[in-house]
């Protein structure tokens, strides 16, 4: 019994001893769990399921934080606490579980990406750094594990040693943190993480528990594990596999984020987010495949108790077929195999030389990027470096189809088709400042190693970097549109098209700026409004017809290299249809004088001629409106004198529809007369496109209607019997009747609405009794009464009289 004792007493001094040594090795205030095991650890069950994924109040919190406590880390790690800053953020992640968690993918890739990059880097100057066999391999691969739900992300990159995995995952770089931390608590907007170098702390998102296993060429292989709970500790790695140089990042899943154990939901991720990685993506994938193997000893028995049932002239037939084939039997199975599978195969052609780019290539990256698999070609496209200030890298398409929606919501919707990418990871699509609304029809993305992502998206997008982006954006893709149309042989100079012609693809793209213009022609014209400092050049991209184009589209340029010898202004007029504006009387006397005048049949056009004043020192004239000069107007200032006395008493005979003026034309061949606007008024096509607004306010448009002008022919008879009638008689009521309804017609032709059509209508029927000789003073006959019978019969043979007496009584009002 005093032996026991003696031995007891030993052993209590051994241990106390003992734990002072392992005292002084526990940093800061990680807890060390003596009966931890000393393998690695084992996802328990449903760590952190919570029956409603989507709710994040107080006890779902709670409920997470019990769950992951559970777990312990090694004990024979050796223990470190998180830098407050990191604290605080592992707070802010794990409070937001449920938000957007699908950037985790993407800023592991990335980092993997990076660390390829330094030991890539590195090869060049020193080849032995890379190692031998697999170890030379620069790629990234995912793996996953259904039955232990974890992910695992490996690249053979430079990898860290244990000063590395303390320094990079236990603290934060100053810059920006403190403004990420103060972003994240009001904004919750996980996408920042990306912008603000944290993007490793992303994996607390899905996981809640994460080992990194790293071999950095100076250093033994070590694990850093840590469950997001304010401490995480590093060991030597002596059980996992040598990963020989690089590192795994291994993610236990939490329950809710079981998603991210399917193969389709990582191959989507990595298309979105990573899909032009500069290194192979390869993912573990399975598949069923059907193979031929031999038949079975089971099944060879079925088919002889099958033989036993047959005659015995079956069997001899069996027999001889037997012998005649003497094949071995085979089946069809379906096998399950595992293999390494290339997610990025689509290249970042936007790194290598334009040069070196085939056709075929651009085409195949731009249905990748527009996610269109159709057959169709992009019309054009732009590969271009910009370098200075901010260097960047860009590719832009133009599609070859407009988007249905393109107008629908123009200044409602903040879409952007044009991708933000930094040092070819997918930061966003959001930034609709990298392009005006104008050219958002446009494809393509941005890919720059310069722009400073360590702001919030707020400041990054008023960041001067960005303006110096859009700048060369914008001139870049309107001399893309520009080019295709110099390269359309439709499109060129008699000269110039001989030399296109020669080029030997006139064919592939003859008629390309037309199918442009059909599809995007009035972003074209949207932008001459929205930017006033690119006007000139958008104005050189405008097509139309003309009285003088035989129904193809001209240009700015072509029109003034046909006009008249002293003409000044560019002629234009608007409407609803070019068959309407052929026979418009305002272009009677410049078609005979061989003027060539535009038509704009677009709505858009009425706004676009407002900021478009001029073109190469040539102003823009609307030929609807007063001002118009043709040639020398001499003779028409000698006939003023003559007309005086008319043109004073018409305008007084229409004192009350607010004409303003009554001249002399000489814009007139064949019409008696015609309704022009003020200069700065609306034309009579405004009016309507106005008056046809849902929200329009009558009393508004009034200030911007224009003044009213009639303008006569002097030389047209109406005008000449209308002028010796009030010479005659100027009191005449049937001259001042006939006068108003000459006004009423001529507004109606010029395109104006008229505001009481009951008016004009009345005199109409006025003017054809007085051609039929009826007089003004005739009646309309009344209708008779008809008594009702009392039996059916007789209704029902009144009731065709009635209805026939009824049909004459029509006629009769109607004439």
């Amino acid at each position: 019994m005093r032996k026991w004792t003696i031995c007891s007493f030993l052993l209590l001094l051994c241990l106390l001893f003992l734990l002072p040594d392992q005292g002084r090795n526990l940093h800061a205030n990680a807890e060390a769990d003596s009966d931890a095991p000393v393998d690695p650890p084992k996802v328990e069950e449903k760590i952190g399921g919570v029956p409603h994924g989507l709710s994040t109040d107080s006890d779902v919190v709670k409920r997470e934080a019990e769950s992951m406590s559970r777990k312990s880390l090694r004990s024979s790690a050796e223990k470190f606490e998180f830098q407050a800053e990191v604290s605080r953020l592992m707070d802010i992640i794990i409070n937001s579980l449920y938000s957007n968690k699908d950037i985790f993918l993407r800023e592991l890739i990335s980092n993997a990406s990076d660390a390829l990059d330094k030991i890539r880097f590195l090869s060049l100057t020193d080849k032995e750094i890379l190692g031998e066999g697999d170890d030379t391999k620069l790629e990234i691969q995912i793996k996953l594990d259904k039955e232990k739900k974890i992910l695992s992300i490996r690249d053979r990159g430079i990898g860290m040693t244990k000063e590395d995995l303390i320094k990079n995952l236990g603290t934060i770089a100053k810059s920006g943190t403190s403004a990420f931390v103060e972003k994240m608590q009001t904004s919750g907007d996980l996408n920042l993480i990306g912008q603000f170098g944290v993007g490793f702390y992303s994996v607390y998102l899905v996981a809640d528990y994460v080992e990194v296993i790293s071999k950095h060429n100076e250093d033994k292989q070590h694990v850093w594990e840590s469950k997001a709970d304010g401490a995480f500790a590093i060991s030597e790695d002596t059980w996992n596999e040598p990963l020989g140089r690089g590192t795994e990042i291994r993610l236990h899943l939490r329950e809710e984020a079981q998603e991210y154990l399917e193969e389709h939901k990582l191959k989507e991720l990595v298309k979105k987010y990573s899909e032009f990685i500069n290194f192979p993506i390869h993912l573990w994938a399975t598949k069923e495949v059907e193979e031929e193997v031999p038949a079975e000893e089971d099944d060879a028995s079925d088919d002889e108790d099958n033989a036993e049932s047959k005659s015995s002239e079956e069997e001899e037939e069996d027999a001889e077929k037997e012998e005649d084939e003497k094949k071995p039997k085979t089946k069809t199975v379906k096998k399950t195999t595992s293999e390494w599978e290339l997610l990025n195969d689509v290249k970042a052609i936007w790194l290598r030389s334009p040069r070196e780019v085939t056709d075929e290539e651009y085409t195949k990256f731009y249905h990748s990027l527009a996610k269109d698999f159709g057959d169709e070609k992009p019309l054009t496209w732009s590969h271009f470096n910009a370098e200075g200030d901010v260097e960047f890298k860009a590719v832009l398409f133009v599609p070859p189809k407009a988007p249905h929606d393109l107008y629908e919501s123009y200044y409602n919707a903040n879409k952007s088709n044009l991708k933000l990418y930094v040092r070819r990871v997918f930061i966003s699509d959001e930034f609709d400042e990298l392009l005006p609304k104008y050219l958002n029809f446009l494809l393509g993305l941005v890919d720059s190693d310069t722009l400073p992502l360590n702001v919030s998206r707020e400041m990054l997008q008023q960041h001067s970097s960005l303006k110096t982006i859009k700048k060369k954006l914008i001139r870049k893709a309107l001399d893309m549109i520009r080019k295709l149309a110099e390269e359309d042989p439709d499109e060129s100079s008699d000269t110039d098209k001989k030399e296109v012609e020669e080029s030997g693809d006139s064919n592939e793209k003859k008629g390309q700026y037309a199918k442009f213009w059909n599809e995007f022609g009035k972003s074209i014209k949207l932008g001459i409004i929205e930017d006033a400092t690119n006007r000139n050049r958008l104005a050189k991209l405008l097509r139309f017809e003309t009285t003088k184009s035989d129904g193809k589209l001209t240009s700015l340029d072509k029109y003034i290299a046909r006009m008249k010898s002293g003409q000044k202004d560019i002629f234009y007029i608007t409407g609803t249809s070019k068959e309407q504006l052929e026979n418009s009387p305002f272009l009677e006397n410049l078609k005979k004088k061989g003027y060539e005048v535009i038509f704009f049949t677009d709505p858009v056009d009425e706004y676009l001629m407002q900021y478009l004043m001029d073109y190469e020192d040539k102003k823009f004239q609307n030929v609807s409106k007063e001002g118009l000069k043709i040639g020398k107007e001499s003779k028409l200032k000698q006939l003023k004198e003559s007309f005086k006395e008319l043109t004073k008493w018409w305008k007084g005979a229409l004192a009350s529809e607010n004409v303003d003026d009554v001249k002399l034309s000489n814009r007139l061949a064949n019409s008696p007369c015609v309704v022009v606007t003020s200069k700065y008024g609306w034309s009579s096509n405004m009016e309507r496109i106005m008056q046809s607004q849902t929200l329009s306010d009558a009393s508004k448009q009034a200030y911007m209607r224009g003044k009213r002008v009639l303008e006569i022919n002097p030389r047209h008879p109406i005008i000449k019997e209308l002028q010796a009638r009030v010479a005659k008689d100027p009191e005449d009521e049937g001259v001042k009747e006939t006068a108003k309804l000459i006004y009423q017609t001529a507004l109606m032709e010029s395109g104006f609405v008229l505001n009481e059509p009951k008016d004009f209508a009345s005199r109409i029927y006025s003017s054809v009794k007085t051609s039929l000789n009826i007089s003004p003073d005739a009646a309309v006959e009344e209708d008779d009464d008809v008594e009702e019978t009392e039996t059916s019969s007789k209704e029902t043979e009144t009731s065709p009289k009635i209805e026939e007496e009824a049909e004459d009584e029509d006629v009769k009002d109607e004439l």
